[in-house]
């Protein structure tokens, strides 16, 4: 029903066709995800940094705020989250990437929705949720789209995708991703997909790293690491910092990870 309108379609599925020819885990990169004016649109509709629409998380492993409340959504947001999420989107994701096996939606967007940095923004590197925590399914891809048409390349914000050392625990750096203005990243959350931004942003105090992010859910495997949060790393001179330890293991429970939430 929106693709026509919303989405580049070419670029799309262009992009798909490389899903899983490079590592550190299957994913691609899709430039020019939205139509222009849709993008810019989008952009515009995010709200103010100071806006009390946000969730704020402000500790030493993730300074960031999100809002995944379709009540506050502009017009735009709210038909583009619908079409992210609509079976039309879905069935191309499956026929593509995922050999026509189930793949359903989280229309809850638990944990996506509207993401936003500012100068000194940092996301320590981390795995994402494994089981969701109400639905019992498995996240199994995570798409996110930038959508900062002032972004420049010196301010860092990269997202990396790192090498697996252990599911505890990250390898090297393997690749870095530029947040360019309307480029998407899609890639497979269950094979130790540690990715992150653990470096503070040096936007100026007026620039925000802006995107959108939705997941995607499958029926979990039977040997399911059955983590409902999210598992941090820390930063190579947190390692020995028991305080930051014990927050990275209170954020990874579904039981305690609140308290860690400002």
């Amino acid at each position: 029903m929106y693709n026509t309108k919303m989405i580049n379609e070419k670029s799309l599925l262009k992009s798909l066709s490389t899903f899983g020819t490079r590592g550190p885990f299957d994913h691609c990169v899709i430039d020019n995800f939205f139509k222009k004016k849709i993008a810019l649109e989008l952009e515009e509709e995010f709200p103010n940094f100071d806006s009390d629409q946000w969730h704020q998380y402000n500790n030493q492993i993730e300074v960031k705020k999100v809002c995944n409340n379709w009540n506050v959504f502009p017009k735009l947001t709210y038909q583009v989250f619908n079409y992210l999420n609509s079976d039309e989107f879905l069935k191309t994701l499956r026929s593509v990437i995922f050999k026509n096996k189930n793949l359903y939606p989280d229309i809850g967007l638990n944990g996506g929705g509207w993401h936003i940095h500012k100068q000194g923004g940092k996301l320590n590197t981390h795995l994402d949720y494994s089981l969701h925590p109400k639905l019992g399914l498995q996240r199994k891809l995570n798409l996110i789209v930038y959508l900062n048409s002032n972004w420049e390349k010196g301010w860092d914000g990269n997202l990396g995708l790192w090498s697996n050392e252990s599911d505890k625990k990250p390898g090297s750096l393997v690749k870095e991703i530029e947040p360019k203005f309307n480029r998407a990243i899609l890639f497979d959350t269950t094979q130790n997909s540690w990715h992150g931004l653990p470096n503070p942003l040096k936007c100026p105090k007026n620039e925000y790293r802006k995107s959108i992010a939705v997941y995607y859910l499958c029926e979990p495997p039977k040997k399911v690491d059955e983590r409902g949060k999210a598992l941090f790393a820390p930063t190579d001179d947190q390692a020995n910092n028991k305080a930051v330890l014990d927050l990275i293991k209170k954020r990874s429970n579904i039981e305690t990870a609140s308290s860690t939430y400002t």
